[in-house]
């Protein structure tokens, strides 16, 4: 991988510069790692990837240091990926009320650590180790301790996550993360996509789950690569094909041979696609949001792939980015 990308991959960056008065960025801190030819960005606010990029060209769809990451983007989202309906839930015959911070559709979102400061534990030229520690509050009453290791090289960008519960009781739990991938010179509708996959769930008008279907013979078919085109995608994908590991990867290329692939672990046992339909500007359908998920939308109420963690039990995860482009070793 010690080529540039080829000709027509323009060097570019999505990231416009940030403040320069001395002001604290809106992401805070800001810890770059860099090792064969990778660059990312890792933020204090949300211990999430603010940018990453192979080559001079990005590969993630990112946002300025002083801008609020649009649509989620490079969030870490625990304890629970998507969606709660109505941020209602009942554990262990404990009913509880989440705030709704979905509004719109009355819903609970993306957890409760995307706005939390995260702090420095270890740091190294290609990787940097960054640390929270989550209170128990009013509709999650459990304290966690979330760690990210996010590290660049040669096989790409690699994060590896694991979360404790610090409290006495057991708690429900549940881990996905938000990075919106970029090819080079290509919008979603042109990119090809595949998503080792045989079920998608279905929603209903608030994207929560009511029922689950095979995607064979239908638009959402991307078991093979296929062109997005003008298919609409937020949606959470099941029943995978997964390597001898257990783990899968979805990928997105173009016809050039521009190809960026996202790979999780055996934790991660969904998928969720994002067409970015609902961003606004120059971000519509721009990029591509692919979420692995350790448990469903609305998993709270369903407990399909929901985890319990026990007193001081830990969960850990690992998942990465690899881009490539043609001619590149």
């Amino acid at each position: 991988m010690d080529k540039p990308p080829h000709a027509s991959a323009p060097l570019r960056s999505t990231l416009p510069q940030g403040p320069r008065n001395g002001t604290t960025p809106l992401s805070g801190a800001q810890w770059t790692i860099a090792a064969e030819g990778h660059e990312a960005v890792v933020v204090e606010v949300g211990g999430g990837l603010r940018h990453y990029r192979w080559r001079g060209v990005d590969y993630v769809d990112g946002f300025a240091d002083d801008e609020l990451p649009p649509g989620c983007a490079g969030q870490i989202l625990a304890p629970w990926p998507n969606r709660i309906r109505d941020g209602k839930y009942t554990f262990r015959h404990r009913q509880l009320q989440l705030s709704l911070t979905e509004p719109l559709r009355n819903n609970a979102i993306h957890g409760l650590v995307n706005w939390q400061p995260w702090t420095l534990a270890e740091q190294a030229p290609d990787a940097v180790t960054i640390e929270c520690a989550m209170p128990a509050q009013p509709g999650y009453p459990w304290p966690l301790h979330l760690r990210a290791r996010w590290r660049v090289g040669a096989g790409g960008l690699r994060a590896t996550h694991s979360v404790t519960n610090a409290g006495h009781e057991p708690c429900p739990f549940g881990f996905s993360v938000h990075p919106y991938l970029l090819l080079p010179g290509a919008r979603a509708d042109d990119m090809l996509l595949r998503v080792p996959a045989r079920s998608r769930l279905l929603v209903d008008g608030r994207l929560l789950p009511i029922g689950a279907q095979k995607v064979a013979g239908t638009e959402f078919d991307f078991t093979a690569p296929r062109r997005i085109g003008a298919t609409v995608l937020d949606t959470a994908f099941a029943d995978l094909d997964r390597a001898d590991d257990g783990g899968s990867t979805v990928e997105l290329s173009t016809a050039d041979g521009d190809r960026v692939a996202i790979w999780g672990d055996d934790t991660f046992g969904w998928w969720q696609v994002f067409s970015s339909d609902t961003l606004t500007g120059d971000r519509f359908r721009r990029s591509v949001a692919i979420e692995p998920m350790t448990c469903v939308p609305d998993a709270f109420h369903s407990g399909r792939g929901l985890i319990v963690l026990e007193p001081g039990q830990s969960w850990t995860g690992t998942w990465g980015i690899t881009p490539s482009a043609p001619g590149a070793d």
